[in-house]
């Protein structure tokens, strides 16, 4: 019995329409040394939310261009702009301490 693969990318929007997963999925991504890896868990996070980029952009007071610019690969956002964005999918940005 052949089994059924199931694409890696549309598995991983499938578990990140649950809430404490994208929390989780995006805090990972912070801690990986390449920032563009939490632009793209961002990006990731949205597709699986069903948000599409001009509404974030019109919630997040933000350009859809720059929005755009700001998940592209090449993005270098402004924390301002990172918050405007988190808050906008109904998330918030924290500091915590390390767990030892």
């Amino acid at each position: 019995m052949k089994r059924k693969m199931i694409d890696y990318q549309e598995d991983l929007i499938e578990s990140l329409r649950d809430p404490e997963d994208a929390i989780a999925y995006l805090n990972a991504a912070l801690m990986d040394d390449d920032e563009r890896m939490f632009l793209l868990a961002l990006k990731n996070v949205l597709e699986a939310q069903g948000g599409d980029m001009t509404t974030l952009a019109k919630e997040a007071d933000l350009n859809r261009e720059n929005l755009y610019r700001i998940l592209s690969h090449k993005g270098n956002p402004k924390l301002t702009s990172i918050k405007s964005l988190l808050n906008a999918m109904g998330f918030e940005l924290a500091v915590q301490g390390h767990r030892r």
